[in-house]
């Protein structure tokens, strides 16, 4: 029944095929030169990363045979929901039986061999949601259907942060693209960049800040969505002004003496008829948007006020180093930020066209911790300068790109959805990773999708990847 009948070379999409043999290659040849010495005599030394790496990309190739052309494209939705909850087992037995390394108790050591479960988890995440939501009668507008999809993400998520691995957690953010494409509304994406802009200004200057930015965003939103931008800026610009002024307000000599609140308190109180006026008069005209203003209004207040507790308590003290380093509220050059510092230097030390293979002078002096692992775009900056980084990115791109266009293609909605799935899941991999190198996010540990040095990660989307190409031979037979 699960057995494939026979799989034709001409049906299968060799542009992903290009693209994932391509990056393979790349990323073998940067984890050489990552680990690369003197002492170093061949490629294909297996007591050595690059050699393990040559092992792994065999095993790979193997495995996206055997998906392409043994396994019956229908045993990935049939057999979805139980491979789901194994994969949930495993995530609740490594939190019991896992070993720790590098702080995170997420991997399971048998022998020689050593896998996450959290890696895994993205593919039994992937296929299960695509299997629940292209159901017949399934509609993400109804409150029982999201309901079981938040359970459905939230459930190994909250599992793998058990286990300390915050970076492979955070890739499940990503599904909310997959949840977009299928009717979910976009607000919710408004509201989680505002929460996050307003969480680091917050941080990086002061509650005031966060309030006087937040009031500018939804000033401008609703004067745009009333379409009477005018009229709202002529009476946003003194409002702002005068929020701007209150730190020096309060400061005042006869002011001291009233004991005021503090300067973000009495914005609060400023504010209040002011959002109260807008309301009713959102709400008597009957404009749809309001209610998403006042729910955005009241959610960004309370998050404001939460951050410092957010910070304190709810963080751990490495990811408020590398948050601090990050937004320069602290230089910490030997410490937490000692590995973005130095992958600055190695990328910017490439220039246009790089220092040539095998020539990195950060690398080859081991001065990037990880760099075969978290770390390896900054090989590919020093060796190849931008020229290289630039077309690796391209790549990227493509491969993605690629992925959502045939997506789009797919007659079967499980393929389609799938196809959202992996795409988000590669896209989150590629920009937080590329990213924390180049000092643009907190450092995370996170691979890159097939560059990485890895058996579980580059098994995770090998599989990921030829699955979906396996699905997308099948609207063939449509």
């Amino acid at each position: 029944m699960f057995f494939n009948k026979g799989l034709k070379y001409g049906k299968i999409d060799w542009y992903l095929t290009g693209c994932y043999l391509l990056l393979v290659l790349i990323g073998w040849l940067n984890i050489f030169a990552a680990l690369y010495s003197d002492d170093s005599h061949s490629i294909l030394d297996f007591s050595q990363r690059y050699g393990m790496q040559f092992i792994w990309i065999v095993t790979s190739l193997l495995i996206a045979g055997v998906i392409l052309f043994i396994i019956d494209a229908k045993a990935y939705s049939v057999l979805s929901p139980l491979f789901y909850l194994i994969i949930l087992g495993l995530l609740v037995l490594v939190i019991f039986m896992g070993k720790e390394i590098n702080g995170s108790k997420s991997w399971f050591v048998l022998g020689p061999v050593s896998f996450q479960p959290a890696e895994i988890s993205k593919i039994s995440t992937s296929l299960f949601l695509s299997y629940i939501m292209s159901k017949y009668g399934f509609r993400l507008g109804r409150l029982k259907d999201a309901m079981v999809v938040a359970v459905i993400l939230l459930l190994p998520m909250l599992l793998i942060i058990m286990e300390k691995e915050t970076g492979s957690a955070l890739v499940y953010a990503g599904f909310i693209f997959v949840l977009y494409r299928e009717g979910l509304s976009g607000w919710v994406i408004i509201f989680g960049l505002l929460a996050i802009f307003l969480f680091v200004v917050t941080l990086a200057f002061s509650p005031l800040t966060a309030i006087i930015c937040l009031t500018v965003i939804l000033g401008i939103a609703n004067g745009l969505m009333c379409r009477k931008l005018f009229r709202h800026l002529l009476f946003l610009v003194p409002l702002i002004a005068l929020l701007i002024f209150l730190p020096h307000l309060t400061e005042w000599e006869p002011v001291k003496k009233a004991n005021l609140p503090d300067p973000e308190y009495l914005a609060l109180i400023l504010l209040l008829p002011v959002a109260v006026t807008m309301a009713v008069k959102g709400f008597t005209k009957k404009y749809p948007h309001t209610k998403y203003l006042i729910l955005s209004l009241i959610c960004s207040i309370l998050l404001i006020f939460s951050v410092d507790f957010i910070f304190e308590n709810i963080m751990q003290e490495h990811q408020r180093a590398r948050i601090e380093n990050l937004l320069g509220l602290k230089e910490d050059l030997k410490g937490a930020g000692y590995n973005v510092h130095q992958s600055k230097i190695a990328i910017g030390s490439g220039g246009l066209t790089g220092k040539g293979f095998l020539q990195g002078t950060q690398t080859k002096y081991n001065f990037v911790p990880e760099q075969s692992t978290d770390f390896i775009f900054c090989t590919i900056g020093e060796e190849w300068g931008f020229v290289g980084s630039a077309l690796t990115v391209i790549i990227y791109v493509f491969l993605i790109g690629r992925i959502l266009n045939l997506a789009e293609k797919q007659k079967d909605s499980f393929a389609r959805l799938y196809g959202y799935c992996i795409a988000s899941c590669f896209f989150m991999h590629f920009f937080i990773n590329i990213g924390m190198t180049m000092g643009l996010v907190p450092v995370i540990g996170i691979p890159l999708p097939f560059l990485s040095y890895g058996g579980s990660s580059l098994w995770t989307f090998t599989i990921l990847l030829f699955i979906f190409i396996k699905l997308d031979s099948e609207r063939w037979n449509y």
